[in-house]
C-alpha cells in the first residue's frame, strides 16, 4: 500500500482512466468467465469494450477479443464450446450477432439486419439462436441507399403515438420489437412475430418447444405501461397464448428447470409506482395464480443504487438447480445483494457483502456464481462465489493499481432520526487530509429517481468534491427505494412535502457537526435531484449556492415535454391529467416558489435531455434572471439525461468543472 501522506487526490480528467468490467458470464462448466471491459479512448472521445476470460480457479484475466469497436452482451453456447455476442466492428452505426469459438478462432458474422437487436438466448440443443429486434423503418432505409435522399435528410416525422421518442434514443421508429432466430450454423433468420405491439425478453422453454416473452396488447399501451401480460408461443413460431396474472409491470420472465413454473420480477396495480418489485411465480398450466414470493417481506427484488461510473443492470433471477429456489437482487438500506428466496417465500442470504453487486450468472450446475461487486472504494471487479462451501474470491483487479495511488477520503456512515420520527439513512464523505479542528463548506447531494437509492457505491463526482476541499453529505429520503414501501409511498402526490422535510433534517444534522461551516453550505442534486434543488432555493436561504442539474421545475409542461411525462400523471395527481386538476400539479411545482428564491444557482442542462428537456431547466434560469439572483446557464450539446453517468467524457469532465467554479465562487470566495 502506498503511503497515505504521498497519495494524490482524484481528478476530473480521472474519468479516462477507468477500465469497467461488466456482464460476466460464467461458462457452463463453472469453469470460466467471460465479461466486457469499457474504455474510453481520449483522442476520439469513443467508448469502446471488448470480450476478457478469466478462470473461476485463478489465474490472470486475459484480453478475448481487440479492437476499436463494442463488443457486448457475451452468452455461452450450452456445451461451452462457443461465444455468441453481438458487435460492431463491421459496421460502428450497425451491430449484428456474432459466434466465436472458446478454444480460438476468428468471429464470424451470425447476422445482416438492419435495426436494433435487444435480448437474445440459445435454444437448449444449440441449434439456435433466439433474439430481440426492431427493424429499421423503410424510409430511413431508402434514405441511406440514395445518396440525393441521404443529403436532403428527414423530410416530415408523421406522428401516431403517445410514446414517439426516448431519452437517450430520439425519435422512435415506425418498426416495433419482434422476436425471431438465426440458424447457427447456416446463418438463416427467421421472423417469429409481427404487428403493432413490442415483444420482449424471450426466452426458451428448458425443452426447446415453446417460447415466453413480455408484451403489452392492451388498447393503448403507452398510457397503461402496466398492462404487461406474459405470453407463450411455440418454438417456430404461431399463436400467441395469454398467461393469466395480475396487473403490473413484469420483467425477466423464466421457466424453472422442468418447465413447469414461471418466475418473474413485478409489481401488482395500476400506476402504483411506490409498490415494492416482487418476485412471482405462475404455474404454465394455470392451475394456480400467480404468487409474490417476496410480498411478506417488504423489500425490493431490483438493483436501484445509484453510482455515476459503470452501469447498474438488473440481472434476470436465476433458478435453482432442483427449481426448489430462486436467487435474485435485492436493494435494501444502499446494497443490493443477492439472494437466495425459496418457493415457499423464505429468504437467505446468499452473496451479501457490503456494496452493490450488479449483474450475475450462474454455471449449467447452480454451484458457482460469477458477479461484479463493487462499493465505496472500488468501481467494480469480478468475483466468484461457491454456492455449496459459501467460499467467495476475486478474480479480477482493473483500476486498482492506480487508485490505490488516490486518497479518496473518508466516508462515515449515519442513521438519524427525521421529521416525524422515522429512520434515515447517510453518509458523509470527509475531505482527504480532514482535520476535525476546522470548519469545512459542505456540498448536500441529492439523488435523482425518485425511486431509487444512494448507497455503498463509488461516485465520482462525490470524490472530485471532496478532493477541492468540501464535505461531501449524502442521504435517502423518503420517496426512494430500499427501505420499505411506506417511505417509498410518502411522497405520492406530494412531492416536494416529506422529501423536503426529511432533506433539510439531514441537513440540520450535519451543519451541527463541529466540523461543517453553517455559513457556507451548497445544494446539489439531477433530475429528481434537481427538482429538489429548485424546489429548496424557493423554500429556504440557508444555502450559499446550489446547482440545479436538469432540473424539473414546472409539473405542468414537464407533462407534454417529457418522453415520459404523461406517465407522471400517476404519481402527481392520481392519474388525472393537467387540464383536470392544474392546482395538484401547480401545488407540486418549483416554480410556483421561485419567487421566493435569492439563492445563487447555476443550471446545468442537456440540450437532447428528453427526460428533463431543456425548457424545464431555461424556466429556472429566465426566473432567477428576471428575480436578479446570480445565475448562470450551461447546456450540453448532443448530450441527453445521462450525461453525469454515460457523456462524452471531455463534457463530463467540463460539467464537474463548472460545478466546482461555482461551488468555489460562492463557498470559498
Amino acid at each position: 500500500m502506498t503511503d497515505e501522506t504521498n497519495k494524490r487526490t482524484i481528478t476530473a480528467g480521472d474519468l479516462y482512466r477507468f477500465e469497467l468490467p461488466a456482464d460476466p458470464q460464467i461458462s457452463p462448466d463453472g469453469q470460466h468467465v467471460i465479461f466486457t471491459v469499457r474504455r474510453v479512448e481520449r483522442e476520439t472521445e469513443k467508448k469502446y469494450s471488448n470480450l476478457w476470460v478469466v478462470p473461476v480457479a485463478g489465474g490472470d484475466p486475459r484480453q478475448f477479443t481487440y479492437g476499436d469497436q463494442n463488443d457486448s452482451k457475451p452468452r455461452w453456447s450450452p456445451d461451452g464450446t462457443h461465444i455468441a455476442f453481438l458487435s460492431n466492428r463491421q459496421d460502428e452505426k450497425q451491430p449484428q450477432l456474432y459466434l466465436i469459438p472458446f478454444g480460438g478462432g476468428e468471429a464470424r458474422p451470425l447476422t445482416e439486419l438492419k435495426g436494433e437487436f435487444g435480448a437474445f438466448r440459445w435454444s437448449p440443443d444449440g441449434s439456435t439462436i433466439l433474439f430481440q429486434f426492431r427493424k429499421k423503418d423503410q424510409e430511413a432505409l431508402e434514405r441511406e441507399e440514395d445518396e440525393q435522399k441521404k443529403k436532403l435528410g428527414v423530410v416530415d416525422r408523421h406522428i401516431t403515438r403517445a410514446g414517439f421518442r426516448l431519452d437517450g434514443v430520439g425519435y422512435l421508429p415506425q418498426e416495433r420489437w419482434h422476436l425471431w432466430t438465426v440458424d447457427v450454423e447456416g446463418g438463416e433468420t427467421t421472423q417469429l412475430t409481427e404487428g403493432e405491439y413490442d415483444e420482449q425478453q424471450p426466452r426458451y422453454a428448458p425443452g426447446g418447444d415453446e417460447i415466453l416473452f413480455v408484451s403489452n396488447r392492451s388498447e393503448d399501451p403507452d398510457f397503461h405501461p402496466y398492462e404487461q401480460d406474459i405470453f407463450l408461443i411455440p418454438a417456430a413460431g404461431g399463436q400467441a397464448r395469454k398467461l393469466e396474472t395480475p396487473v403490473g409491470y413484469k420483467v425477466a420472465p423464466s421457466f424453472s428447470p422442468d418447465g413447469r413454473l414461471i418466475a418473474y420480477v413485478g409489481s401488482e396495480g395500476k400506476g402504483t409506482w411506490w409498490r415494492n418489485n416482487g418476485l412471482w411465480i405462475l404455474p404454465v398450466d394455470g392451475s394456480a395464480p400467480a404468487r409474490n414470493l417476496t410480498a411478506a417481506h417488504d423489500l425490493d427484488v431490483s438493483n436501484s443504487t445509484l453510482g455515476d461510473v459503470a452501469d447498474r443492470p438488473f440481472s434476470a433471477p436465476v433458478w435453482s438447480a432442483t427449481g426448489g429456489t430462486i436467487y435474485a437482487q435485492v436493494s435494501r438500506q444502499g446494497n443490493t445483494m443477492v439472494k437466495a428466496i425459496t418457493l415457499d417465500g423464505e429468504i437467505v442470504d446468499l452473496v451479501s457483502p457490503t456494496g452493490i453487486i450488479s449483474e450475475f450468472s450462474l454455471d449449467r450446475d447452480k454451484q458457482t456464481l460469477a458477479y461484479v461487486w463493487s462499493h465505496f472504494r472500488s468501481p467494480g471487479q469480478v468475483w466468484a462465489y461457491d454456492v455449496e462451501s459459501g467460499d467467495t474470491h476475486k478474480l479480477t483487479h482493473f483500476n486498482e493499481a492506480w487508485l490505490d495511488e488516490i486518497d479518496l477520503g473518508e466516508i462515515e456512515e449515519m442513521w438519524f432520526e427525521g421529521p416525524d420520527g422515522n429512520d434515515l439513512h447517510g453518509w458523509i464523505l470527509k475531505p482527504p487530509g480532514f482535520d476535525p479542528r476546522r470548519q469545512y463548506p459542505s456540498i448536500l447531494e441529492i439523488h435523482g429517481g425518485p425511486w431509487t437509492q444512494y448507497g455503498n457505491l463509488f461516485m465520482h463526482e462525490f470524490y472530485f468534491l471532496a478532493a477541492q476541499d468540501y464535505v461531501v453529505y449524502f442521504s435517502n429520503p423518503r420517496g426512494g427505494q430500499g427501505y420499505g414501501e411506506e417511505h417509498s409511498k410518502a411522497i405520492y402526490h406530494n412531492w416536494g412535502g416529506l422529501d423536503y422535510a426529511d432533506i433539510m433534517a439531514w441537513a440540520d444534522c450535519v451543519q451541527e457537526l463541529p466540523y461543517i461551516d453553517p455559513e457556507r453550505m451548497g445544494v446539489t442534486g439531477g433530475s429528481y435531484g434537481g427538482y429538489m434543488t429548485a424546489w429548496i432555493i424557493g423554500h429556504t436561504g440557508r444555502f450559499r449556492a446550489a446547482v440545479g442539474q436538469r432540473v424539473v421545475s414546472n409539473a405542468l409542461s414537464f407533462w407534454g415535454s417529457s418522453d415520459v411525462g404523461y406517465l407522471f400523471a400517476e404519481p402527481w395527481a392520481d392519474d388525472q391529467p393537467p387540464w383536470e386538476n392544474l392546482d395538484i400539479y401547480w401545488r407540486q411545482s418549483p416554480m410556483k416558489f421561485i419567487g421566493n428564491a435569492t439563492t445563487p444557482t447555476l443550471i446545468i442542462h442537456s440540450e437532447n435531455d428528453l427526460r428533463c428537456n431543456l425548457e424545464q431547466g431555461t424556466q429556472v434560469f429566465l426566473a432567477l434572471k428576471e428575480l436578479g439572483v446570480d445565475t448562470e446557464l450551461v447546456i450540453f450539446p448532443e448530450e441527453s439525461h445521462g450525461l453525469s453517468r454515460a457523456g462524452r467524457t471531455d463534457r463530463r469532465i467540463a460539467r464537474l468543472n463548472h460545478i466546482r467554479r461555482w461551488f468555489d465562487t460562492y463557498l470559498k470566495g
